[in-house]
């Protein structure tokens, strides 16, 4: 069975069985945008926690090994993604990202935000015209370490 499968297996027994992505991640000990992230495929879950989940949804114990292997990230089915949510981050980076990139530079110096060393969090914030979708990068800043003794 391929990881995609599995994932589609996830995604429905987690809405057949009522389960929400919080009472998954609270089932673990983990951050519910990590486990949402992790059964959706972008993770290894540990054995023993893949194990609770596998159980929780009601699923084949043979799925925990696919689970715990390191997994392909990042793919998308689309160069420009087209689905609405995940589009309108794409158009925030493009809109945003080179000034995010400056400010990165001038407060931290050369270097990039680790997306490995890396969490996020999605909050809902009321607001009296409409609430409002709050999301959190948090990466650890890395330099740009050139070795002067390459050549």
């Amino acid at each position: 069975m391929t990881r995609n499968e599995i994932t589609e297996q996830i995604v429905a027994a987690r809405l057949e069985k009522g389960l929400s992505w919080q009472e998954l991640a609270d089932a673990i000990g983990k951050p519910v945008a990590w486990t949402t992230s992790a059964l959706l495929g972008q993770h290894p879950i540990p054995v023993e926690l893949a194990k609770v989940l596998v159980e929780m949804l009601g699923l084949d114990e043979s799925v925990v090994p696919v689970l715990a292997a390191p997994p392909m990230r990042g793919g998308l089915p689309t160069a420009v993604p087209t689905d609405p949510t995940i589009y309108r981050f794409y158009e925030a980076l493009q809109v945003y990202g080179p000034a995010i990139k400056e400010l990165i530079h001038e407060q931290f110096g050369d270097g990039i935000m680790s997306a490995i060393n890396f969490s996020v969090d999605v909050q809902k914030k009321p607001h009296p015209s409409g609430d409002r979708v709050v999301v959190t990068f948090d990466g650890k800043f890395l330099p740009y370490e050139w070795n002067s003794a390459q050549r």
